[in-house]
């Protein structure tokens, strides 16, 4: 097993406090966005390696299939979108003929694979996520009497359904909306948000947004996007294709070994209107909750149907004194998220752990138990005979999402 040091990256919509916090490092004064753990040529780990040198982690673990992230967020994060597999390979391969640097602000494709991702809160995390169904659109739409919201809901009058969302969303982010537009929208917004009344919370998360990005499209946007609200515990799936955008909370990220990014809004950074909606995928608007499988008594694994990755969150006490067994991998990455614990591979090697500190294990190191009191998160690619979580809508209240499990609700 290698202890990791991992790169970070700060960004204007991180949070200053959250993860020095998490790593028990005192605030610099900077907004630290995230911490990248795995091997992606961007930002990968590094290890101390066989000679006592420190070498990228890539040295020893090969490329991994997937990447895992420590997120916070202060503010909203763009708006956008993750390519599927065909389309990141000919971006990435046209970029590369044109000469594009890959370190280049205004690149898009940073490597040739899509990025499916997960998002495990580790504080009450927001996020929108998907577009919400026509009919409830229509209904954001018509509380607001504005001209430029009345102009929207006739156009997805005359069509209906995604196809009709995403051609209003495109027009909205080509056709252009001048600012004094946006700002009665946010204005008409306040005033039924001051008055008691809201749809699905749709105007006061485009109150949220204009206070940070007034004059930005993505508030307009946002109107038509799903609001998810995961408690610390709970994961949601964004599949490529599905528009998103996070707006507070520190969560853990697995995702494949991507950091392409098509963005349309709400960022400082390259926007590729076009490109966004080109990658736009219809379904799974509304599915997002991953529902976790136990693995023993002390593990949820939280496997989508993909690949590349599935996450494996395990507690561990002096309840078990011989330790939590962790699910079985060849390759895997194990964060600490709470508590102080120690790790034990078949060998007898043994890492002790914090909050926030990280190890690699490769397939040398063989079934790894955990012992101590705290918690911990394995970032890994399952086994296929491991059952795939299902998702469920975002917005059922649980006796809806119980039932759908196969479980009575309360009260049933």
């Amino acid at each position: 097993m290698y202890l990791l040091d991992n790169a970070s990256r700060a960004y204007d919509w991180g949070s200053a406090s959250d993860i020095p916090r998490f790593l028990g490092q005192e605030p610099d004064g900077g907004r630290m966005a995230e911490v990248w753990m795995g091997t992606h040529p961007l930002g990968q780990s590094t290890v101390i390696g066989p000679d006592d040198v420190e070498v990228p982690l890539s040295e020893v673990a090969g490329d991994l299939p997937f990447m895992f992230k420590i997120l916070a967020a202060d503010r909203p994060l763009s708006l956008q979108v993750h390519p599927n597999a065909a389309i990141a390979r000919s971006g990435f391969a046209a970029e590369e003929a044109a000469g594009v640097p890959i370190d280049a602000p205004h690149r898009t494709y940073k490597d040739a694979s899509h990025k499916p991702e997960m998002a495990y809160a580790l504080t009450t995390f927001d996020t929108l996520v998907g577009f919400r169904p026509t009919a409830e659109i229509l209904r954001v739409l018509h509380g607001l009497d504005t001209p430029l919201t009345e102009r929207l809901a006739d156009e997805l009058h005359s069509m209906p359904g995604f196809r009709g969302v995403v051609r209003l969303v495109e027009r909205l982010l080509t056709e252009g909306v001048r600012p004094g537009e946006i700002a009665a929208v946010v204005q008409a917004c306040r005033d039924l948000v001051d008055s008691g009344v809201d749809v699905k919370r749709a105007y006061v998360t485009a109150l949220e947004i204009a206070e940070y990005y007034p004059d930005d499209i993505g508030v307009i946007i946002s109107l038509a996007l799903n609001r998810l609200t995961l408690q610390p515990g709970e994961a949601a799936f964004l599949g490529a294709g599905i528009i998103h955008a996070h707006l507070k909370g520190m969560c853990l990220e697995v995702m494949a070994a991507s950091d392409n990014v098509l963005r349309a809004g709400l960022t400082t950074k390259a926007l590729d209107p076009q490109g966004l909606v080109q990658c736009l995928e219809e379904g799974m608007s509304r599915l997002a909750r991953v529902t976790p499988e136990p693995f023993g008594f002390s593990t949820d694994v939280f496997n989508p149907d993909v690949e590349e990755f599935a996450l494996a969150v395990s507690q561990c006490s002096k309840a078990e004194p011989e330790g939590t067994l962790l699910p079985s991998a060849s390759r895997r990455i194990v964060v600490c998220t709470g508590g102080e614990v120690e790790l034990f591979n078949a060998s007898g090697q043994h890492i002790k752990l914090g909050r926030g500190e990280s190890v690699y294990a490769g397939p040398e190191d063989g079934d790894i138990r955990v012992i101590g009191t705290g918690e911990v998160a394995q970032a890994y690619r399952a086994d296929p005979d491991v059952p795939v979580g299902h998702l469920v809508d975002l917005v059922a209240t649980y006796g809806e999402r119980e039932l759908r499990r196969g479980r009575p609700g309360p009260g049933a």
